[in-house]
Order: C-alpha cells, then sequence, then structure tokens
C-alpha cells in the first residue's frame, strides 16, 4: 500500500480489534458489520448483522462493493 485506505470495513470487531486500532490512531473512517457482542460507539457506521452467519456477511458485502463501485464509476464520469 502506497497510502492509507479512505474507509476501512471491519467485518467482527473482535476479531479486528488490532486493526480498529489502527483505524482510531491514523483517523481512518471505519464501517462496522456488528452483532449484539459489539460496541457500535467504536464506527463511524454500524451496520448491524449477524457477524457470524457467512450469508449475512456476502450480502452486505456485495451490497457496499456495488454501491462503491457505483460511486466510483460515477465520479470518473464527472471529472
Amino acid at each position: 500500500m502506497t497510502r492509507l485506505p479512505d474507509i476501512v470495513i471491519i467485518v467482527d470487531q473482535q476479531e479486528e480489534y488490532k486493526a480498529l486500532r489502527e483505524c482510531i490512531t491514523f483517523e481512518i473512517p471505519t464501517i462496522f458489520l456488528i452483532d449484539t457482542n459489539c460496541d457500535p460507539d467504536l464506527a463511524d457506521i454500524s451496520i448491524p448483522t449477524n457477524d457470524d452467519a457467512i450469508a449475512s456477511i456476502r450480502l452486505i458485502l456485495n451490497k457496499l462493493v456495488f454501491a462503491i463501485c457505483e460511486s466510483h464509476s460515477s465520479y470518473i464520469r464527472n471529472s
């Protein structure tokens, strides 16, 4: 990586706590898929979901990827 990411998506807050701390340190915005055992106050954007269900994670990540790609292509067209 040559630069810091614009945003980070974290699927499991408890498993990825080190990544979360780095995001906080470098002031990188975060999107969390949060379960009942997570702290939503640590995220910039929280998406409540079952972070143990692969189908749930896949659905939400696919929607996020689609929205990111769509907005990126719109940005390029308007530049």
